[in-house]
């Protein structure tokens, strides 16, 4: 970057004002060193556009992004492994970079004969196992679309996100493991593929049961007769006799920058989840600066990160294999084996970077767990945290209890942009409760209702914005033809600049302070949920009225959901139990409520519409906002002081 620029930069903070006053620059560089091949084409760095969609960064390359993964293991100092993976139950798993490639190879050839071929969509519903990582890397070496979700969705709310970008193949496992317990995903399948009529080919991968059981499930599976189901191609007799072994090579289908490559879902407060899609090149570029010149994370590294295939960490965890990274997967319970799984873990396998939820760290203190102690954490250089703003007392609490020398990043970003807007330093000093700064190349601001920068006053809580356009925003919501959703969802509340929905402010050492969210969407362990999608299922449970769900800002966040019930009717635990139940078995774990209440009345705007945003202030303490615009505030004293949300 000095070279390009012809002068020297002191320090990050100087780096970061020239990736974002001298954004060609920037962007020339990262791409140079983030993709080894493909081509850069002779067009410019960026094709202007005042706001996304439209904003187009190097318009002329071509490059494929399972390509650039997979070469990751090329790179000077990278390990043989290339993936780990540890299940709850004990399982472990070597994949080597060379037998991975043969497994893309082989699923690549399954897919291209059931028709995936550029811009096609590829859903997996699966637990965070190889088989995930190999999906991905097919569908994206034939150029096609990758979209995924965690197996602890239901048939609904997989079809919520799945149904709006029309797959054409399914991958699936069996079942899934959780705390002890086995899930079976298999019974599902019928209906999944009944709400997904556009899935032509369905591969069950042997998750909970012995490949002959499982194929011989597949074959009584009742679906559409224009369906296919069979085994996961590893594990089929006939793809094995033809693999081509571990000196497989790919055919790589290369794209461009505004070829869809990737499908995320973030909740909004009304209807279906969104389906933002992501440029493979745009991903690479954004993932490229966090890993490397945030995280510190280098060829030979081991990175881990707790989460599911329904979360951005995902795809950021995978991401790493482009910077020569071994990458290790863990599905199961986190706190098994008494909280002590994920650092017993850490230890066996030398991970160097760790990362996991600010509730898992919470959790670890409260417990009392010392993984320094009873482990040998000495590989260990960075533990990263996002999810939700991570306490003062857990920052004490990882540096006493984890390792005195670690580079603690706290990270906040979103499933928006598949990345962070603020994050980790690792030349600067940490200091307890606050995160270290914003990324390369993104303008981040604090503003007030007014509009007004907050960067002069430390403290001062207003709206996390973004300035500026960089390469991991969206291409385009699906079904969102002409951006209308798009513009909205982003840039109706403060036009010109990106509104991300959250509480911020700046602290006296250019960090930012995450203290909620600014608008109605829930945020749970980082997985937003919008509102609808629990109203739609409650709405089912005989009894309730209507429904109000906030988010509270404890630990990971939790779901406070209000309800109105019919006349003469008691919120018991009976109905409280059938309310969990209908939202665990339809939605998913993830969106059943903390804390279930009854109220009398919800507060509404003058056009009707419930005020989720006051009831969020007044139930986390907040002063409510636009009381004006209330046709009954009177009804906000309900919700005030309730003991149950002490």
């Amino acid at each position: 970057m000095s070279a390009r620029l012809g002068r020297e930069l002191g320090d990050s903070t100087e780096l970061h004002t020239a990736s974002i006053g001298n954004p060609g620059e920037f962007w020339e560089e990262v791409f140079a060193r983030a993709v080894h091949h493909g081509s850069r084409g002779d067009g410019p760095w960026q094709t202007a556009s005042p706001l996304p969609p439209g904003a187009t960064f190097f318009p002329d390359a071509e490059t494929c992004y399972a390509e650039e993964l997979l070469a990751g293991g090329q790179l000077p100092g990278a390990r043989p492994e290339a993936v780990i993976y540890r299940r709850e139950d004990g399982h472990r798993e070597v994949i080597t970079w060379s037998e991975l490639r043969a497994q893309v190879a082989v699923v690549a050839a399954e897919l291209r004969a059931v028709g995936v071929g550029p811009g096609v969509v590829v859903g997996a519903w699966l637990p965070n196992a190889p088989e995930a990582v190999v999906t991905m890397l097919a569908t994206s070496a034939l150029g096609g679309v990758f979209t995924s979700a965690s197996p602890d969705f239901g048939p609904e709310a997989l079809a919520d996100r799945f149904a709006q970008v029309a797959p054409r193949v399914l991958v699936v496992a069996d079942g899934y493991r959780y705390n002890g317990r086995e899930h079976l995903r298999l019974p599902l399948l019928p209906r999944v593929l009944e709400l997904l009529p556009t899935v032509r080919a369905t591969f069950v991968v042997p998750e909970l049961s012995a490949p002959a059981d499982v194929a011989a499930a597949c074959r009584s599976i009742a679906a559409p007769a224009s369906v296919t189901v069979r085994l996961w191609p590893s594990h089929d007799p006939a793809a094995a006799a033809e693999s081509p072994g571990t000196d497989a090579t790919v055919d790589f289908v290369r794209r461009r920058f505004a070829d869809a490559g990737f499908v995320l879902y973030s909740s909004g407060t009304t209807g279906r989840p969104k389906c933002i899609v992501h440029s493979g090149l745009g991903i690479l570029l954004k993932h490229w600066t966090e890993h490397v010149l945030h995280c510190d994370i280098k060829p030979g590294d081991t990175v881990f990160y707790f989460t599911t295939c329904g979360w951005m960490m995902w795809n950021w965890l995978v991401g790493s294999l482009a910077v020569g990274a071994t990458i290790v997967l863990y599905d199961g319970f986190p706190l098994a084996e008494g909280g002590d799984a994920l650092w017993r873990l850490a230890a066996e396998e030398d991970v160097t970077f760790f990362g996991a939820s600010a509730k898992f760290f919470d959790t670890c203190r409260t417990r009392g767990l010392r993984p320094g102690a009873e482990h040998d954490l000495g590989r260990l250089r960075t533990v990263a945290s996002t999810g939700s703003p991570l306490a003062p007392e857990d920052f004490a609490y990882i540096y006493r209890e984890v390792a005195d020398d670690v580079h603690l990043a706290s990270i906040s970003g979103g499933t928006d942009i598949c990345g962070c807007f603020v994050l980790g330093d690792p030349t600067r000093n940490v200091y307890a409760g606050e995160i270290q700064g914003p990324a390369l190349g993104v303008e981040v601001d604090v503003i007030d209702e007014l509009g007004d920068s907050l960067r002069d006053r430390p403290g001062a809580r207003g709206e996390l914005v973004c300035r500026n356009v960089f390469p991991s925003m969206p291409l385009y919501f699906a079904g969102d033809e002409q951006g209308e959703r798009y513009r909205a969802a982003y840039f109706e509340v403060n036009p010109g600049m990106w509104t991300h929905g959250d509480f911020a402010h700046w602290t006296d050492h250019g960090g930012v302070v995450i203290t909620g969210r600014s608008d109605a969407t829930l945020n749970v362990g980082g997985v937003r949920i919008g509102t609808a999608e629990i109203y739609r299922h409650i709405e089912a449970v005989e009894g309730i009225v209507e429904a109000l769900a906030v988010a509270q800002d404890r630990g990971d966040g939790r779901i406070v959901l209000f309800v109105r019930l019919e006349p003469g009717r008691t919120l018991d635990d009976d109905l409280r139990s059938r309310i969990t139940s209908q939202l665990r078995t339809h939605a998913s774990p993830r969106h059943v409520p903390g804390v279930i209440l009854a109220a009398e009345d919800f507060p509404r705007t003058r056009s009707g519409k419930l005020a989720e945003l006051a009831v969020a202030d007044v139930v986390n303490g907040r002063v409510v906002r636009n009381t004006h615009a209330l046709a009954n505030p009177e009804s906000l004293a309900e919700f005030a002081d309730r003991p149950e949300l002490g």
